[in-house]
């Protein structure tokens, strides 16, 4: 057996042409293109389109990529009727059980062709979205939002959640967080959709999978943990006491560090911007304060650096996103880059088997009859 790394930390998994990281440069790119050109130019379904293709899209093939997103938005009726009847839950539980259930009601769902998974990608990013948005209606007595097809995915999200139209810097800014959660190469919530997809079972077999890991606090559950923070931060100088104090009993604080950037991580460049401009449109600059404030004494102290899920969390408060809903929204953006992946590991599949390193007592143990134990 080889040497065994803790968590395959730096250990190459396999080939994609999807997604780089530099972490020690902190760069992140899609299909090539730097991440700061894609939130500066891009439109999330541009950016779908990429992952899933390979290339940038011409106007016709965007203008029938967002037709074709917006025709998919509806649910079968027996997933609202589950998001109607399901008792208080984990929203993350709630999303995970109603996007698996998508597969008993799609006639092509165990149609393993090309063609049929790329259509069930299609279905995949809109109809996940479109259960984020129905169950948070429906738990507040409120009536379901038909979506809009004139309206892009980012906006149409936030009008189906909310009600209201979101204006042009709303939009933008969601749009881009869109784009910077979209994927971050093999994540543990990729890897847990590709190992699926690598016994050839189907896309929604392989997407339930990533829901799953990305349930963890230590994965896509650090946001709703910064939010949490900081909405028990009275001032800067709280927020300063309470972070020295919290690093001196060596607790670790969320939305700080990580296991890939040893440099800034260049999605949180672009939602410290979004953090400060939305808090001041929605009367939540305090949050962004406090969140600067804090980046700048754990900084000092530990050197480390803010990760994608520390001023997301401000920015998706300062949008009137409910706290529990900030993880469903990670998953949400980050289907197109399960899908993209799912469908990068059956053009070129091989099973995913690792070996463990046995540390058990030795093989040739003497049977012990069970009235001698």
């Amino acid at each position: 057996m080889g040497t065994t790394i803790a968590g395959l930390e730096g250990v190459i998994a396999g080939e994609s042409e999807i997604c780089y990281i530099d972490g020690y440069l902190g760069v992140l790119s899609y299909r090539g293109y730097n991440i700061h050109t894609l939130a500066d130019n891009a439109i999330f379904e541009e950016v779908i389109y990429l992952l899933w293709n390979g290339w940038l899209p011409k106007q016709r093939e965007l203008d029938q990529l967002k037709k074709d997103l917006a025709a998919a938005r509806p649910l079968p009726a027996p997933v609202v009727d589950f998001l109607r009847s399901v008792p208080q839950s984990n929203s993350m539980d709630v999303l995970r059980t109603a996007v698996s259930m998508l597969s008993l009601y799609d006639p092509e769902a165990q149609d393993m062709s090309t063609e049929a998974n790329h259509r069930k990608a299609v279905r995949l990013m809109s109809q996940t979205a479109t259960i984020v948005t129905t169950f948070d209606r429906l738990r507040k007595g409120l009536p379901i939002i038909e979506g809009d097809p004139t309206l892009g995915f980012a906006a149409n999200f936030l009008y189906t959640l909310t009600g209201k139209k979101p204006d042009d810097v709303m939009e933008h800014a969601f749009d881009v967080a869109m784009t910077l959660h979209a994927d971050h190469e093999l994540n543990a919530s990729t890897f847990a959709a590709r190992v699926t997809a690598a016994t050839l079972s189907d896309i929604y077999s392989s997407v339930t999978s990533g829901i799953g890991a990305l349930k963890g606090p230590l994965h896509g559950g650090a946001n709703q943990d910064v939010i949490n923070w900081l909405l028990k931060l009275g001032d800067e100088d709280a927020a300063v006491d309470a972070v020295k104090n919290t690093l001196a009993r060596k607790v670790k604080i969320p939305g700080f560090g990580h296991r890939v950037y040893r440099t800034e991580d260049p999605r949180a460049t672009h939602l410290r911007v979004f953090s400060e401009e939305l808090g001041k449109r929605t009367g939540h600059e305090k949050l962004y304060r406090l969140s600067s404030k804090m980046e700048e004494t754990i900084k000092s102290i530990k050197g480390l650096q803010p990760n994608v899920d520390f001023y997301s969390a401000s920015a998706y408060y300062s949008l009137g996103i409910p706290i529990d809903l900030f993880t469903p929204i990670f998953a949400v953006s980050r289907m197109s880059g399960w899908t993209a992946h799912v469908l990068e590991q059956y053009r070129n599949n091989r099973l995913i088997r690792p070996r463990a390193e046995y540390k058990g007592n030795p093989d040739g143990q003497t049977w012990i009859p069970i009235a001698e134990r």
